[in-house]
């Protein structure tokens, strides 16, 4: 194991180095956070993708594999799904936005009036999708150095932390964009025809294993149309998905690199679902469908070639901490403590204060999710609850927001209420992974929006005509993202 271990302590090295040079190039509030809206196609695709994609896409990913065949493609498949919808119909009005934040978005739109509950909601989500990518590090370390839960966690989190305080986002761009390469050298490239190699072939696959474990619709309609309902709407508004979006250097970079991003995601899908198909034939009898992975990683691969693929698991849960950690603290700062000293009646910071403020969020909300992974032991229920409450809780304001003129603050935040409580209460009721709650506390969200919205008085005519300039990309942004230093050339 000396070859794999050597791999992957060069492999933290670098995103810490990464982390210290992000640090030197982060001189402002929008190079901290959205890294200054420069990037170009390239960069804005592989870390578009590199977030995306997590650990629950490639472990979880290989895990459902391994329990239904291909079919267990589908979780992945419509994240790439989302992915693709929010590039080609949505993401050139967000960035033409301007902003920093979801709620900063829902301010624009509905008068100023909808952002402080979306906030604390989108919070939330955040926080808890940074806890359960932190969480799976102990699985990473154990195989490779078999270390105990809570130091993998802590090891691992602090890692992340450190990068993501000393750069923001540039340096989690640059991580990512080597995390992306990575992935997709040691999953597509290495993983995924040894694994098939190592079974067999495809012929062997299908005589070994029930024919349902090759029926695309294996994994049932109810449990697709859940993942549709969660993950794709969920890519549509998440705030660590549209902070990215923010970075791009153009509506156009936005639309086209994610799109690529999207289409990036269907193969990873399919692989991950292959690759667990594999594992079934050489593992039939394994105790969790979440070791597939890091069994057939451990049993199967040479050395070097190992320590590269565990590297690539490790950069997938890196790079959907990373995202998470930065979305939470900039929700936290910029959406509820920013809003919290304006109602004391203090003053924002100068722009360096900003920078420093954001450094600080990120390090007490990083040092709080580490806590938290150590602390929580039910990884799916702490994911299925944030999901539940975002889809639930925000989607119908926001999508509302960019397509229907006549949504007004009132019934904005009436859906935000009514959708969140009715999800909360409905996991009580039902349980917290049955799929009941996020439909009915969906339908619960469209109806009072809708209700509201047309027993409100309209949105004031100003408001709207704002909007309108600020989607259209005449909107000014605000003083303090504007750069203090002088822009360094665009990447490619």
């Amino acid at each position: 194991m000396a070859v794999d271990y050597t791999v992957i302590v060069v492999y933290l090295a670098g995103m810490l180095a990464m982390g210290w040079w992000g640090m030197r190039r982060a001189k402002s509030k929008s190079e901290f956070l959205v890294a200054g809206r420069r990037l170009g196609p390239w960069m804005y695709s592989g870390t578009m993708a590199a977030i995306v994609l997590g650990g629950a896409s490639t472990i979880g990913g290989v895990g459902l594999g391994y329990q239904y065949g291909l079919s267990g493609a589908w979780m992945v498949f419509t994240i790439g799904l989302g992915l693709l919808a929010l590039s080609v119909f949505f993401s050139a009005r967000i960035a033409r936005l301007k902003v920093y934040t979801v709620s900063e978005m829902l301010d624009l739109r509905y008068g100023g009036r909808a952002g402080v509950v979306s906030g604390v909601v989108m919070w939330a989500y955040t926080l808890m999708l940074a806890v359960t990518s932190t969480i799976a590090y102990a699985t990473i370390f154990d195989v490779l150095f078999d270390l105990n839960r809570t130091v993998a966690i802590v090891i691992g989190g602090s890692i992340v932390v450190a990068y993501s305080t000393l750069g923001g986002m540039w340096s989690i761009t640059l991580t990512d964009m080597v995390q992306f390469v990575v992935k997709t050298i040691g999953v597509l490239l290495l993983l995924l025809p040894i694994a098939v190699v190592k079974a067999g072939g495809f012929g062997e696959m299908k005589a070994k294993l029930p024919t349902e474990y090759f029926d695309p619709l294996g994994v049932g309609g109810e449990t697709i149309f859940t993942y549709v309902l969660i993950y794709t709407f969920g890519m549509l508004i998440g705030q660590d998905i549209w902070q990215r979006v923010f970075t791009a250097r153009s509506d156009k970079v936005a639309r086209y690199g994610g799109t690529v991003a999207g289409t990036y995601c269907l193969v990873y899908a399919i692989a991950g679902a292959v690759i667990g198909t594999a594992a079934k034939v050489m593992y039939p009898k394994l105790p969790s469908a979440d070791a597939a992975f890091a069994t057939i990683v451990k049993d199967e691969l040479p050395m070097g070639v190992r320590g590269l693929v565990l590297a690539a698991a490790l950069a997938a849960v890196m790079s959907t901490s990373s995202g998470a950690l930065i979305a939470c603290a900039t929700v936290a700062n910029n959406d509820i403590w920013s809003r919290l000293r304006g109602a004391m009646g203090k003053p924002a910071g100068e722009e360096h204060d900003e920078v420093k403020g954001n450094r600080a969020f990120i390090l007490v909300m990083g040092v709080a999710v580490v806590v938290i992974a150590i602390a929580l032991n039910d990884v799916v229920e702490a994911l299925t609850v944030a999901y539940n409450l975002l889809v639930g809780g925000l989607l119908v304001p926001i999508l509302g927001g960019l397509l229907w003129r006549r949504g007004t603050a009132a019934g904005a935040l009436a859906a935000v209420v009514a959708g969140g409580l009715s999800v909360i209460g409905l996991m009580w009721w039902y349980g917290i992974l049955a799929n009941e709650p996020v439909y009915y506390g969906l339908l619960t969200s469209l109806a009072v929006y809708a209700v509201v919205s047309l027993a409100t008085k309209p949105t004031d005519a100003q408001v709207l005509a704002a909007w309108r300039e600020r989607l259209a990309g005449r909107g000014a942004e605000p003083v303090a993202a504007q750069p203090v230093a002088e822009p360094a050339p665009t990447p490619q």
